[in-house]
């Protein structure tokens, strides 16, 4: 099975609702793993944004 992260409050390519962003009440979504190997030890989740800071100026890619 191949490791996946999913959440019920938005879906892959779509938008995170404002409530869970810097613009709303900045809470993290409910998410949920599967496929995790049995040997991991840890898990760090590193998202690249490339739309942070200035969507209509991007100068980098924003990594959380």
């Amino acid at each position: 099975m191949a490791f996946t992260l999913t959440s019920q409050v938005f879906h892959e390519g779509g938008e995170i609702p404002r409530r869970y962003t810097c613009k709303g009440a900045d809470v993290s979504p409910p998410r949920a793993l599967s496929g995790i190997p049995v040997n991991a030890k840890s898990l760090v989740p590193i998202v690249d944004d490339p739309d942070a800071p200035d969507p209509a100026a991007p100068r980098m890619t924003w990594v959380h």
